[in-house]
């Protein structure tokens, strides 16, 4: 993505986010990080053609509205890819029942596009015989949101999955774990050692994977550590533990998403597994992958450049982005990292008490 332009959405009145290789949101709570990173959810629902019923299932039109109904009737967004080539863009407007979409384009080369729609409730780019249109569901196809964050025993990643049928990317929770990991061994193994040394250099005592798939295919994430010839479950590592091997098989995986948009992946993990993220993300931003997360973690942002970093800040009722700049914190960055300006306030942005 080179950009996105979202109006009337959650936090975010109208903003335009210019996005680089790598695009890490800071602020405080409640700033709009995570209402940034959910109009990812919102726009593949909206091109997959569900987007009422999303909304619907997530609180109704008055929550997602900027400021409710009474202030805002309709959300619009625009985006584009690779320097303009292609881009795409709408206009839902409120109705008696549910959103309609008034508007619908699908552009090229930075031009104004052709307008698809026909006043429906729903998005036409799946349906549109346009050209343009494969282009775009490619690029939209290319994004992937993750979440991390439920590690109980009843969490995704303690799920049974299939050997053939999970196994073409990782889902957004986790929950093919096990699968994904399993075809990985089988069939990228330079990979696989590669994700279980990067595991091993946050907790030493793990051994490897054990996959035993049962007589339909089906297998849990079971693992081995070095000091017994136990078989344990995914309930006996620690949250962190399982939140940074989802996170290592994300980034270490063979074949990368365009677009890695992540919420607060540095949850419950040590400083030392939070330099690895960071050098993963670094790596895989070389690799033509575009990486999007939201953090609170001052050790997160330490170890990237200012111009790699978003401030998120609401100003009455409004999110806020701006991007930080290499060039005006230069002097600074002689002697301080960037989470060091930002906690002594030299960087006033992304604050609690902007």
């Amino acid at each position: 993505m080179d950009y996105i332009e979202i109006s009337g959405y959650k936090s975010i009145y109208k903003e335009k986010i210019e996005l680089e290789p790598i695009n890490i949101l800071i602020g405080a709570n409640g700033s709009g990080k995570s209402n940034f990173i959910s109009f990812f959810d919102f726009l593949n629902r909206l091109y997959n053609r569900n987007i009422n019923e999303y909304i619907a299932l997530t609180g109704g039109e008055n929550k997602i509205l900027h400021k409710g109904q009474k202030v805002t009737e309709e959300i619009s967004f625009r985006t584009e890819f690779e320097d303009g080539k292609n881009g795409y863009s709408a206009v839902l407007k409120l109705g008696v029942d549910g959103f309609v979409l008034t508007d619908e384009r699908l552009m090229h080369n930075q031009d104004n596009g052709v307008n698809i729609s026909s006043s429906d409730k729903e998005a036409r780019v799946k349906l549109t015989d346009n050209i343009r249109a494969k282009y775009i569901i490619k690029y939209l196809n290319g994004f992937r949101k993750y979440h991390f964050h439920d590690t109980s025993s009843k969490s995704p990643f303690t799920k049974l999955s299939h050997v053939k049928n999970d196994v073409f990317y990782l889902y957004s929770d986790g929950s093919n774990l096990s699968a994904f990991l399993y075809q990985i061994s089988e069939n990228h193994k330079i990979v696989y050692n590669r994700i279980i040394k990067t595991i091993q250099s946050i907790a030493p005592y793990f051994s490897d994977f054990e996959f035993l798939p049962n007589d339909e295919g089906y297998l849990r994430l079971l693992w081995k550590d070095k000091f017994s010839d136990v078989i344990y479950g995914v309930n006996d590592l620690s949250d962190g533990t399982i939140r940074f091997i989802a996170l290592s098989v994300l980034f270490l995986q063979p074949k990368l998403p365009d677009t890695i948009i992540i919420d607060e992946p540095e949850l419950g993990l040590h400083p030392s597994a939070i330099a690895k993220l960071a050098g993963m993300v670094r790596s895989v931003s070389t690799k033509g992958c575009q990486v999007i997360i939201a953090t609170q973690s001052t050790d997160l942002i330490s170890h990237f450049a200012p111009d790699s970093i978003i401030t998120v800040d609401q100003i009455d009722g409004c999110s806020k982005f701006k991007r930080l700049e290499n060039e005006s914190l230069e002097k600074w960055l002689e002697e301080y990292t960037v989470d060091d300006l930002w906690k002594r306030n030299i960087i006033t942005e992304g604050q609690p008490n902007f």
